[in-house]
């Protein structure tokens, strides 16, 4: 009985291995690199830094406002009325809330928009390493960051960063 069940498991096995010997024909893609390396990232960051720099200039603004209203409060709020350093106080409570409000909105939409920025480089290196791959013939490509040893002859990161330029 117990030989009757081996037949299947080498079986098994063989299989395995002779799937792994198929894909011989691996490469190895610095993708970290040619992301660095492309002039279009810096384009893209000037031109999110421009269309932010309205709401920083207005969270600054507010910030600035604040500080102002918290120095006179400190400065002046013993000597002021009680109804009129409550009121400041009650005002710079309101500022504050409505700054952090409108400072996470600004966080929250400046990250967004870098991650698109940045999946929209990232595919376009993407579809360039596939199309590298099928010119060359090779059926495995792996990131050079998840490889501890690699032949200089199977790196492919130059004419993957040549098509994506």
């Amino acid at each position: 009985m117990k030989k009757w069940l081996y037949a299947p498991g080498i079986g098994l096995a063989m299989l395995a291995s002779t799937g792994l010997h198929a894909a011989d024909k691996i490469a190895v893609v610095n993708i970290s690199s040619i992301f660095q390396q492309l002039p279009e990232r810096e384009v893209i960051a000037k031109q999110l830094e421009n269309d932010f720099k309205g709401r920083a200039g207005e969270l600054q603004h507010m910030e600035d406002s604040i500080q102002t209203k918290m120095q006179h409060l400190q400065r002046d709020g013993a000597t002021m009325k009680a109804s009129d350093r409550s009121h400041l106080e009650k005002e710079l409570i309101m500022q504050r809330e409505k700054f952090s409000h409108k400072a996470q909105a600004f966080e929250e939409d400046h990250h967004r928009r870098q991650i698109e920025e940045r999946n929209k480089i990232l595919n376009r290196i993407q579809d360039a390493v596939k199309f590298v791959a099928k010119k060359e013939g090779y059926d495995i490509v792996i990131d050079a960051n998840s490889v501890s040893y690699m032949s200089a002859s199977k790196e492919i990161t130059t004419d993957v960063l040549k098509q994506v330029k």
